[in-house]
């Protein structure tokens, strides 16, 4: 099924549904023991579950060869659409080898619950190599990304896929919002323009300067925060939704901002997730999409603004969605507000802006970040998240 929507077209025209009907769901279960089954980790079944709901569209399944090949040397589905990273399920030679293209394949959940259905039309082995070196800009095993690569079996599996039934998510039901609810929402507030933001860490002062510099331009803030798989250093990601919660409840029009979860799993593939990332919330029903320093990027494998420039790689428009490019934010201690180096005179010593790792490393310590860099309920909810014997402020 596909839905048909008003607002942004979704990323192809067409906003797919894969989520199982009463009869599909009938069939599927009660062919469920004879199926051969695949396991899926928690980022393939993030994937399923993003496919299925439409925030992946136009793929209704997992990537072809022919897809899957211009994709990681081009950025683009075969069809020339732009696809910046390739979305695949793969698997062990000894679990690929008696599969039988055009049959069905179960898939099973990480815990083994049963929770789709794969049409398997083809499957193919790739480069490994090939697709760190483009995706990736590496071949560096301890970049997170390409070490996912490559412990993932040989064999990619590949066709339509269907989700039996769209749960709750166990952490944050009230938000879990898919791409046609959103939409819905953005209607039903009259908004015209809406500006989404892509996160993994909590919000501190530089993220919500140019988020309400954003909303200055457009009618609302989407505020997304990726809630999949992340690296094992990375803030629990109910830790971050408290931090959002305070934030919108405290510092932002509420009437101007949706805060709901984006179930996908992080990459850490920089520019390339860039796209990936707007993509997405084009499908969402998002207009514009913010990004900032060094997006979706780790350690130092990418250059600060190379999330920036990556966009300039299409025609205008060809997107779909337009980027919002901001620069480095700081509190400048001269002008005494947040600023970037376009509207402030200030000299480096003048600027504060910590790092994550930093502000991760003072909370141990038991030290607040200072409220130049982060609002006070955000540092104590993070101090009280890191269980710090002792808060120095």
């Amino acid at each position: 099924m596909t839905l048909q929507t008003d607002g942004i077209a979704p990323h192809g025209g067409i906003l797919v549904d894969h989520l199982a009907t009463l009869d599909q769901k009938a069939l599927f279960l009660d062919k469920a023991d004879a199926l051969p089954r695949v396991s899926l980790d928690e980022r393939a079944f993030s994937d399923l579950v993003m496919i299925a709901i439409g925030g992946f569209s136009p793929l209704d399944g997992f990537l072809k060869k022919a897809d899957y090949d211009t994709v990681v040397t081009d950025m683009r589905l075969a069809n020339g659409l732009p696809w910046a990273i390739p979305v695949t399920l793969s698997v062990d030679e000894a679990t690929a080898a008696p599969l039988q293209e055009g049959a069905l394949v179960r898939l099973d959940d990480p815990s083994g619950r049963f929770v789709g259905v794969l049409e398997l039309e083809e499957k193919y082995t790739y480069d490994k190599a090939h697709e760190a070196v483009n995706v990736y800009r590496t071949d560096d095993e301890s970049h997170p990304g390409v070490k996912v690569v490559y412990d993932q079996g040989a064999v990619n599996l590949a066709g339509p896929v269907w989700l039996l039934q769209r749960d709750p998510h166990p952490l944050f039901p009230a938000y879990q919002i898919d791409p046609a609810a959103s939409r819905a929402l953005f209607r039903d507030r009259n908004w015209k323009t809406v500006v989404g933001f892509q996160t993994r860490n909590p919000i501190h002062r530089a993220h919500e300067y140019i988020q309400k510099c954003a909303l200055e331009t457009v009618d609302g803030l989407f505020l997304h925060p990726l809630v999949g798989a992340t690296k094992s250093d990375d803030i629990p990601a109910d830790v971050r939704m408290r931090c959002y919660e305070i934030m919108v409840e405290h510092y932002f029009p509420q009437e101007r901002v949706i805060l709901a979860i984006n179930p996908s799993a992080m990459r850490y593939a920089g520019p390339r997730e860039a796209i990936f990332h707007a993509l997405i919330r084009k499908n969402y029903g998002c207009t514009h999409f913010i990004v900032g320093r060094d997006h979706a990027g780790v350690g130092d494998y990418y250059g600060t603004y190379d999330a920036q420039y990556i966009f300039d790689e299409f025609e205008s428009g060809e997107l779909g969605i337009v980027p919002m490019k901001f620069e480095h934010a700081f509190y400048c201690t001269r002008t005494g507000g947040m600023a970037t180096s376009k509207t402030s005179p200030s000299s480096q010593e003048e600027r504060i802006h910590l790092s994550g790792t930093k502000v991760r490393e003072m909370l141990r310590r038991g030290e607040l970040p200072p409220p130049e860099f982060s609002r006070p309920e955000v540092a104590a909810e993070l101090a009280k998240a890191m269980r710090v014997p002792e808060v120095v402020s």
